[in-house]
């Protein structure tokens, strides 16, 4: 077993396999007994349940038959067709699989040597942001001596059984697991970022450009590892019901291929054209889509029998088909991708106090009152502009549905622009940007996806309504490290006070919005501007401005000071391979009040010099603002 996973309920599966050896006895687990509470909380199963072990439902029991294949599984006769859907996605994973069923040689039965079997087995999931080992033993329900959950096509064959038992034990009841989310369980897998894509919303079957984009970034993603899946959203009276096309409604499918396949240089058809298409497994292990590209369609006829060969083209009902992007757009509603990728992880709790200062559970930003008492988590964009992925991930809750409170919380979070040198915690929300919201909805994950430029960023997370406490993991991923980490701290520490350093007396927040440059010549070529804002020794910069006479700088900072009688200094800068030149700067007084106008800049007398032309006069939009409190 991996020495970094936690033993569930402090079950060690090495010293209890050891115990039943050497008493000679098999295991009967305690904590997930073989009886009806391990079964159901309010709907029994149909029919009458024996508890088995592999060995009295068939002869030659094994874990695995032939290798563990997509193909092996097959639904029961609880609705958890998204664990299923998700377990055929870990089959085609090798280095995933293996650490979900960790020793697995081991764990295999060995008619060699009959006196190591215990009836026990373990298998690891990634609960939380930690791998957690579960034991179970191996009896399973049966009515008339056939298994009625998931079960392999191999009658002998019992991983995806015991499987399902461990996550299961997790759950609290086999009943817990009726209904849920496919990616959420592929998480639970592999500890992979789950994005849930709303497809028809999103309007992939109208856009052919997004169509083509998001085909891209399927490869991309599946050729990277990652693991995608797929269903088709139902009303209450529609769960499972069989469309004439052959799909089926409320049901989830796991994406099994990701491919553009060339075809045949023929009349009609170009010689290099290329259809995406994408390969899809039913959990039932039958039922297929019956359309173009399905397992028979004349459409395979347009391709070479060598590449045919290669997909694995077979013609059975088999709950495998392949079908065109365009229908998968067009047919399915909702998607979910997850990526095998590393993130920053950040663990919290929205609690309660009623100290302002302390409260961490505050609600979404309409609660304008106590949105800033949430935590906050403090992250850079330190290139030009960067794709930035994040996740909000809740503590599973279908343990507590025996218990009636099964419901997830309804989480979301919000992104706001910050100044570049911010190391406190925000107070005042009129005075930052909020650029982007996520939907709020009672999921287990929410996932955002957003290009930001350069800059220092904070990210909120919250529930919905204020004083709604619980457990919460943020993941943040970005091409380059942004420095994730919480913003612990109200304001600096106040120290003991000297006649040279004081307390900090007030705070200003400086806002440089853009520039204006005026010169004789409309070449711009060549030009390179930034702008620093410097107070009480400390500066920050924008970023390097080309080619543009009037530049967005877009920069803010905070200063929290301590000789409010210093000014403040807002500076252009114009640069090059070489050095440095300084334009001009305007001179703010430490205790200005608000401005919102454009402040001329005192030029050196060689000013900006391009192309033998001499700049008239620089002017700025500066906004100022000094309070006596944090903001």
């Amino acid at each position: 077993m991996s020495s970094s996973a936690v033993p569930y309920k402090n079950q060690h599966y090495a010293d209890l396999k050891k115990l039943c050896i050497q008493t000679k006895t098999l295991f009967e687990d305690p904590e997930f007994p073989a009886d009806n509470s391990s079964l159901f909380y309010s709907k029994p199963p149909p029919g009458v349940v024996h508890w088995k072990r592999p060995g009295e439902i068939c002869k030659a029991p094994h874990l695995f038959v032939e290798g563990i294949s997509s193909h092996d599984l097959n639904q029961g006769v609880v609705g958890n067709c998204w664990f299923v859907a998700a377990c055929s996605c870990l089959a085609l994973k090798s280095h995933l699989w293996k650490r979900v069923i960790p020793d697995w040689k081991e764990q295999e039965w060995d008619s060699n040597h009959q006196g190591n079997y215990a009836g026990i087995f373990h298998f690891q999931f990634w609960i939380f942001g930690e791998w957690i080992d579960v034991v179970v033993d191996d009896r399973l329900p049966t009515i008339n001596g056939k298994l009625i959950y998931c079960h392999s096509k191999q009658k002998n064959e019992f991983w995806s059984a015991l499987l399902e038992k461990a996550y299961a034990k997790l759950a609290g009841c086999y009943q817990s697991l009726e209904g849920g989310n496919t990616g959420d369980a592929v998480v639970d897998f592999s500890g992979a970022v789950s994005e849930a894509i709303d497809l028809k919303n999103e309007k992939f079957n109208k856009d052919q450009n997004k169509q083509k984009t998001f085909f891209a970034e399927l490869l991309k993603v599946w050729g990277c590892g990652g693991i995608i899946s797929c269903s088709i959203r139902a009303g209450q009276q529609e769960i499972e019901l069989q469309m004439d096309n052959g799909l089926v409604k409320g049901h989830a499918y796991s994406v099994t291929a990701v491919k553009e396949v060339r075809l045949e240089p023929r009349q009609g058809y170009i010689g290099n054209e290329a259809i995406p298409l994408v390969r899809m497994r039913n959990p039932w292990g039958k039922t297929e889509w019956k359309g173009a590209w399905s397992d028979s369609s004349e459409e395979w006829s347009k391709v070479n029998d060598t590449e045919r060969k290669q997909l694995g083209i077979t013609v059975e009902d088999d709950g495998e088909f392949w079908m065109s992007f365009k229908d998968w757009c067009r047919l399915f509603t909702d998607a979910d991708v997850c990526r095998l990728i590393n993130t920053s992880m950040h663990f919290g709790s929205w609690t309660v106090n009623e100290n302002p200062l302390l409260n961490r559970c505050g609600g979404c930003v309409n609660h304008k009152q106590t949105f800033l008492q949430n935590p906050q988590y403090l992250f850079d964009v330190t290139k030009e502009s960067d794709e930035v992925l994040i996740s909000l991930q809740q503590q599973d809750r279908k343990i507590h549905r025996k218990n009636g409170q099964g419901e997830n919380l309804t989480i979301g979070f919000s992104i706001l622009r910050v100044e570049l040198n911010r190391k406190y915690r925000l107070h005042d929300i009129l005075t930052q940007e909020c650029l982007h919201t996520s939907t709020y909805i009672n999921a287990r994950t929410m996932f955002m996806r957003c290009m930001l430029p350069q800059g220092r960023y904070v990210i909120i997370p919250t529930t919905f309504t204020p004083s709604i406490q619980g457990d919460y993991m943020l993941r943040l991923f970005t091409d380059v490290d942004s420095g994730c980490r919480e913003l612990a701290k109200d304001k600096p520490d106040v120290k003991c006070w000297t006649p040279i350093f004081g307390y900090p007396q007030a705070i200003s927040h400086i806002y440089v919005k853009g520039a204006e440059i005026h010169q004789h010549s409309d070449q711009v070529d060549g030009i390179e501007l930034y702008v620093t804002i410097s107070c009480e020794g400390q500066s920050v910069s924008s970023t390097i401005k080309k080619n543009t006479l009037n530049p967005d700088f877009e920069i803010s900072a905070v200063f929290y000071r301590k000789k409010v009688s210093k000014p403040i200094k807002v500076q252009v800068w114009s640069t090059n391979l070489e050095e440095d030149n300084f334009l001009g700067q305007v001179v703010l007084p430490g205790l200005a009040d608000d401005i919102s106008l454009p402040q001329k800049l005192q030029l050196k007398k060689n000013g900006l010099n391009m192309a033998g032309n001499m700049v008239g006069n620089i002017s700025l939009r500066i906004v100022t603002a000094n309070q006596l409190t944090a903001i």
